[in-house]
């Protein structure tokens, strides 16, 4: 991995201006592994521009300089940029709109973690045996021997805790924890980080999972459960997107449930599909025959078809999982 860091290094100290992007629909990890590498650039003298697709959650804007992460359409008057880093995007097309910021010669470092990455981009920072994204970044400045700050070290906090689900996850490792220590000893104020990402709630995401657990259906062995939100649920909810996190994990959280499905109605007519599994089923496998990605424990897809014809192909491919 030290090749990896001195060329993502030497990609860095050869530019000025870089553009920053995450995927669509933002986690924490994503959030936080942008404002990480925004953090990073500016402490190295180089010009950050941060993008997402899609808003910036509201758990999340009281991180240090969240405020600065636009959104593509506020960018449509600048030239396009040669240099982008990609941060927690398993695939090109997880960059939604950003991706027409993007010079069509551009060098692009892709960083990440997804095993599903299908490693685009002309550079590459990529550990598929890392927690998060979050944890690649850390490795990558402490290699470089960068001086952590508290929004830095904050900002990677965030990626860390949110990833590994508050440190109960199955990818908390003793490595995991080792970092999460040193970054405390730097001033990351633990509980109150803790308090706004993994506590607070909207009311659009409470009237969001009243719906969803109004849904909630089991298969006949209770092994599968799954719910269903449609755009009307949307609408009713006075909800967006950024108020679906943590809504799939409560199917999957039942007792004797192994995978737990969120099956989401989507402007185009077709369904999301959001997967969460407790054990035995790698979901990164299942999202991967329908087009999609991530990791074995969560991963989602997009399938076209009418909602039964979904439902009943999604729920047939898990079961089939179950069974191996």
């Amino acid at each position: 991995m030290n090749e990896f860091f001195r060329e993502a290094a030497r990609f860095v100290s050869e530019g000025e201006r870089f553009l920053v992007v995450s995927h669509v629909d933002p986690d924490g990890d994503a959030i936080g592994s942008t404002l990480t590498v925004g953090h990073l650039l500016r402490l190295l003298g180089k010009r950050a521009v941060m993008a997402i697709a899609s808003p910036v959650p509201a758990k999340y804007r009281e991180l240090p300089g969240a405020e600065e992460i636009v959104r593509p359409q506020d960018l449509f008057d600048e030239p396009p940029f040669e240099r982008v880093i990609a941060v927690d995007v398993a695939d090109e097309d997880r960059m939604g709109d950003c991706r027409s910021l993007v010079a069509p010669d551009a060098r692009l470092l892709n960083v990440d973690h997804h095993r599903t990455n299908t490693r685009f981009g002309t550079h590459h920072l990529i550990n598929p045996e890392a927690a998060a994204t979050a944890e690649v970044l850390y490795d990558w400045i402490e290699s470089m021997g960068i001086k952590w700050t508290k929004p830095l070290a904050s900002c990677v906090y965030t990626g860390l805790l949110t990833d590994t689900g508050g440190f109960r996850y199955s990818n908390t490792t003793p490595a995991v924890m080792k970092r999460a220590a040193r970054l405390l000893e730097c001033g990351v104020d633990a509980p109150r980080i803790a308090e706004q990402v993994l506590e607070t709630l909207t009311i659009g995401q409470l009237n969001l999972l009243r719906r969803a657990l109004s849904t909630l259906r089991l298969s006949e062995d209770g092994r599968i459960a799954w719910m269903w939100l449609t755009l009307q649920d949307f609408l009713e909810a006075e909800a967006g997107e950024g108020d679906l996190d943590g809504i799939v994990n409560y199917a999957r959280n039942v007792i004797g449930v192994e995978v737990g499905i969120l099956f989401r109605q989507l402007k185009s007519g077709a369904v999301k599909v959001s997967l969460r599994s407790r054990r035995w089923v790698d979901v990164s496998e299942v999202a991967g025959f329908f087009g999609g990605g991530g990791h074995a424990r969560a991963a989602g897809c997009t399938v076209a078809g009418a909602r039964d014809e979904v439902e009943r192909r999604v729920l047939e491919r898990v079961a089939e999982a179950l069974g191996r």
